[in-house]
């Protein structure tokens, strides 16, 4: 068995062993690995001090290409003998293929120039001449190393405007210069780079390791940053390469036999400001927009927060009002003279059409909201932090295949509730129904992914993994959650049910379900979407995401904004004496899904450069998958906060 399939089982260990860790930690900042200390060779009086520093190779991406590629995938120099570290489940699904690389070197020992090894590339031959083409195409589509040392990003930082700094974790292959002599991408830094028609190869990288010695300890030193620096050198001598003449330059039409030398220039900086604990501050300081992001969260929450108080002043108000005049009146002509949400008290707890279909949503929308609850959480802690590489998407993953219980048990109790016999069922589809849509076009989008030979491609026993955890442990879970669900008795509601439905009025425009279901996505959309363009542009512009303190804050207002946005329109057509609540409370929430769904259209055509139609039909593919899953979330969210509401409000009127 390969060690992705692994992958689960350990995470659930992990889960088991955060509880202990949490009484332990000193600091907000927990990082996937504990310190290394690195000495110079031959020092051995220090115990646990490593002296060589392996770097590490990870898949390469674009932001023009939905599709990574792994390391190997484009002929570079590479390190075969020795076993490539494994991988979490999180990692696995998110493509990362991290495997050793030929770049070795002695701590404190500077290198300059040295041979990694040189590539010879026959356009005669089919295969060199694939291999170049496919070389080429990465440096058109502007492709990404991401190199990885003691677990921490080489980053190749460089001056944007404002006479700022922006630190990339990863840096081109290489650029492109077109025919018209217009520079693409990476081009634009060296003027040099200045032939038409024509691919410049970084072959070069000038590595900066900084480091911090531990004072008052006999623990050698830490490294705190390794920034890079690509360049291009001809270099006349492809067997001794000194690191001379100009770039390095591929003629897009080039025929005959071409040769790249691969070296590479490392030096050691101590730094005394940089702690071990903060050394990510700096990729994360100079992140994009983040001062923007900062504001723009904090006016996105007063304006939420401000709309939330409004509607909470008037629900709270006016049913106050409501529920006094109704339980003051005495006679029955009274109460046939008054109109409003007393009189459908008779209907108001009837079962809703497609029950069944209401009820499973309604299980998977409560694993779906425990899911995200306990990651958050976990997030705000430290422990999925971008240190923890994979933490995040396996934290989620093996949650989901935990909570089956609670699934079952919302769906059998509310099914149940409604009047429905069909137990075997409403089980049946709990367990299959979402999950088998969100598989089946995982499936189809893995299947593209195979086919274009991307590294984001789940491997085979991965994918047994994850069935294995659907149906052996998910699956199992549902049906126990399922039989405590059905084995108690009934929801009591404070009101009977008529046995002759009440006519239902002519109702306005505004009242009428389609136009309140538009409307209540509105306000909950209003408050995620500025977090939205930042998690878009982690997942597919490859940024690092770290604000998991302002999300969790922002998934509870959300919670509050679907509540009473819900609540609010359900007491607006209750009073309009039209009780069909239960499917109006879920899509009223769940709308936001479809702003949601809008909003990734406009963010891919106006913010993305992706070309391809793989990369295209994987981008809205795994779209669709995301906006199923907010619209299980959100529509969860809307219809127990109705479900409350209507509860409570009926159980405070005197009905005769």
């Amino acid at each position: 068995m390969c060690r992705e399939e692994w992958a689960g089982v350990n995470m659930v260990l992990w889960l088991f062993g955060t509880a202990l860790l949490l009484t332990q930690a000193a600091g907000f900042y927990l990082p996937g690995l504990a310190p290394v200390s690195f000495c110079e060779p031959g020092k051995d009086q220090v115990p646990d001090c490593k002296s060589t520093i392996e770097l590490f190779v990870n898949r390469l991406d674009s932001v023009e290409s939905v599709l990574p590629y792994e390391y190997t995938a484009f002929d570079f120099c590479s390190e075969k003998t020795l076993k490539r570290p494994s991988e979490n489940l999180g990692q696995v699904l998110f493509g990362e293929r991290i495997e050793p690389s030929p770049y070795k070197f002695e701590f404190k020992k500077p290198a300059v120039c040295q041979k990694v090894c040189t590539k010879t590339y026959d356009t005669n031959n089919p295969s060199d001449k694939n291999k170049l083409d496919f070389l080429k195409k990465g440096m058109l589509l502007n492709y990404q190393h991401h190199w990885i040392v003691d677990n921490m990003p080489v980053t190749w930082c460089y001056d944007v405007e404002d006479g700022q700094k922006f630190c990339n974790p990863g840096f081109p292959i290489g650029c492109y210069v077109t025919e018209a002599g217009r520079s693409k991408d990476a081009c634009v830094v060296n003027s040099n780079f200045k032939e038409q028609d024509a691919f410049y190869i970084f072959n070069h990288v000038d590595i900066t390791i900084s480091y911090h010695i531990v004072e008052n300890e006999q623990l050698g030193a830490r490294l705190v940053a390794a920034k890079i620096e690509p360049k291009s050198y001809e270099n006349p001598s492809d067997d001794t390469p000194d690191c001379s003449g100009g770039p390095k330059f591929l003629k897009n039409k080039y025929e005959g036999v071409y040769k790249i030398p691969y070296t590479y220039s490392v030096n050691f900086v101590e730094d005394k400001k940089i702690r071990w604990a903060s050394r990510w501050d700096y990729i994360l300081e100079s992140m994009p927009h983040t001062n923007i992001q900062w504001f723009s969260i904090m006016n996105s929450l007063v304006i939420v927060l401000f709309l939330s108080g409004m509607v909470a002043m008037i629900m709270l108000r006016t049913l106050h009002k409501d529920i006094a005049r109704y339980n003051q009146m005495d006679s029955v002509e009274d109460a046939q003279e008054e109109f409003g949400w007393k009189l459908v008290h008779g209907d108001v707890f009837r079962p809703p059409r497609k029950g069944m279909l209401l009820s499973v949503f309604l299980g998977s929308g409560t694993q779906i909201f425990i899911m995200t609850f306990v990651t958050l959480f976990f997030a705000c802690l430290g422990f999925l932090s971008p240190a923890n590489r994979g933490a995040l998407m396996t934290c989620a993953v093996v949650l989901w295949v935990l909570l089956g219980t609670p699934a079952g048990y919302v769906a059998a109790r509310l099914y149940k509730s409604f009047g429905g016999e069909k137990w075997k069922t409403n089980v049946l589809l709990t367990a299959f129904l979402c999950p088998g849509v969100v598989f089946a076009d995982f499936f189809v989008m893995n299947l593209i992914l195979w086919g274009e030979g991307s590294s984001a491609a789940m491997p085979f026993g991965t994918l047994v993994a994850i069935l294995a955890l659907w149906f052996c442990i998910s699956v199992p879970l549902t049906f126990i959650g399922a039989y405590f669900g059905f084995k108690r008795a009934g929801i009591e509601h404070p009101v009977r049910t008529n046995q002759i439905p009440r006519q239902i009025p002519e109702q306005s425009f505004y009242t009428r379900p389609f136009p309140g279901i538009i409307m209540g996505g509105i306000l909950p959309f209003g408050c995620i979407f500025i977090q939205l363009f930042f998690i878009l542009n982690s997942i597919w512009s490859h940024q690092m995401y770290y604000m998991f303190g302002f999300l969790f804050l922002v998934f509870i207002i959300l919670v509050i904004t679907c509540s009473e946005a819900t609540i609010l329109l359900c007491y607006f057509h209750l009073c309009a004496e039209d009780y069909h609540w239960q499917w109006r409370s879920f899509l009223t929430s769940g709308f936001t899904a479809v702003y949601f769904l809008v909003y990734a259209v406009h963010y891919f055509f106006s913010k993305l450069q992706i070309t391809g139609l793989a990369s295209t039909i994987l981008y809205f593919g795994y779209t669709m998958i995301m906006a199923l899953i907010f619209f299980l979330f959100t529509g969860t969210i809307g219809f127990f906060a109705c479900f409350w509401f209507v509860t409570k409000i009926y159980s405070v009127v005197k009905v005769d």
